[in-house]
């Protein structure tokens, strides 16, 4: 389905399109709703913890799956932070929440300076998914905001995070 946006089965992030977003496309062999259900119900099996702020400390990694839910991690000791909140969702097919991480890695507790991320997942056979995956409003984040968009774009970025998504969808009953 998004092809014609950016051709092929996997593809780098693109940052052709607009100097404020990044856009990185996966197709993968699961159904929409399975998609869906492990990128945001099942975030914690596929995202690394060393990308977290609580490390080898972390307990849980998660999405509250409702409007204005928060995007979090809590700790073993129970402390929580928040990363994200959640702006739209429409299961199984789309998701938009804050990215409430500042370019040095520091939580971003107002979301007014956060950038958005928008992910679809469209059925493009009961057995294929296409996801779309757009990072927008980088601006947002003040002064260094190119390079963290650089950082994000880059292969250990986004293209990382999602080959990890990939491979959870393999391994996860």
């Amino acid at each position: 389905m998004w092809n014609f946006l950016f051709g092929g089965r996997n593809r780098e992030a693109d940052t052709s399109t607009s100097p404020e977003l990044l856009a990185i496309h996966k197709t993968v062999d699961v159904p929409a709703e399975r998609a869906f259900e492990v990128f945001v119900d099942r975030l914690g099996s596929w995202w690394p913890r060393d990308l977290s702020w609580a490390k080898d400390d972390l307990d849980e990694i998660g999405i509250e799956a409702k409007t204005d839910g928060h995007c979090f991690e809590r700790r073993k000791d129970g402390t929580t932070a928040v990363w994200g909140t959640v702006l739209t969702i429409s299961r199984p097919e789309h998701i938009v929440f804050t990215w409430q991480i500042a370019p040095d890695r520091s939580p971003e507790p107002n979301p007014v300076l956060a950038s958005r991320v928008d992910v679809r997942f469209a059925a493009l056979t009961p057995e294929t998914t296409d996801i779309v995956l757009v990072h927008r409003d980088f601006p947002r984040h003040g002064s260094g905001w190119q390079k963290y968009r650089a950082a994000l774009a880059a292969k250990s970025g986004w293209p990382l995070l999602l080959d990890r998504y990939a491979q959870a969808l393999s391994r996860l009953p």
